[in-house]
């Protein structure tokens, strides 16, 4: 049998709806970047947990495995918060941590890690990662959430509303950005060079 991988991606996209921004700090530098691979890891309600997926490739998945701590923000649809949610993942998301620092774009408050907390998100947990799994191109963390805030009530903001509001030329770049992850993700998983 061969796999269908349109049928499998299409069928996994639909369990990624919402575009999560993930803050960090590590030796006094603060990162972050957008991710589609979060969410909850305890069935606890006095002990939630979140999961966040990051790709080797990013400045940020190495200051989470080494400090530990990451915070998980939501975004809003609600059209007075839209914009700033855009903003957010575009500034996020648009560009590598290893080119230089982003977060001060940004209006953030300290949380109670030290991590920087959005203050324009929808929402936040905060966590101390608790475990980590090693998937050759990402690592998967979980974390103990040590702090959470619903900043901005309404709706939560889904990739694909989103994406239909981003400028085409920064979709362009955005893409263009993506092809190093993905040559780095698909060495790290097939041994392929970059």
């Amino acid at each position: 049998m061969t796999l269908d991988t349109d049928a499998a991606n299409r069928a996994l996209a639909g369990l990624r709806p919402f575009p999560v921004a993930i803050t960090t700090i590590n030796g006094g530098f603060a990162n972050g970047l957008m991710s589609l691979s979060a969410g909850s890891a305890s069935i606890i309600p006095e002990a939630p947990r979140a999961t966040i997926s990051l790709t080797k490739y990013n400045k940020t998945h190495d200051m989470v495995l080494e400090s530990g701590i990451f915070v998980m923000h939501m975004l809003s649809s609600e059209d007075d918060q839209v914009d700033k949610s855009l903003e957010i993942l575009m500034t996020l998301g648009g560009s590598s941590g290893r080119d230089g620092e982003k977060i001060s774009k940004l209006r953030t408050k300290t949380g109670v890690t030290g991590a920087p907390i959005l203050l324009d998100a929808h929402s936040y947990v905060e966590a101390r990662v608790s475990a980590s799994l090693d998937v050759q191109e990402s690592t998967i963390f979980v974390g103990d959430v040590v702090g959470a805030e619903i900043l901005n009530d309404g709706g939560r903001l889904r990739i694909g509303d989103a994406w239909g509001k981003l400028p085409q030329d920064w979709i362009e770049q955005y893409d263009a950005n993506h092809v190093p992850q993905l040559e780095n993700a698909r060495a790290r998983r097939f041994g392929t060079t970059v």
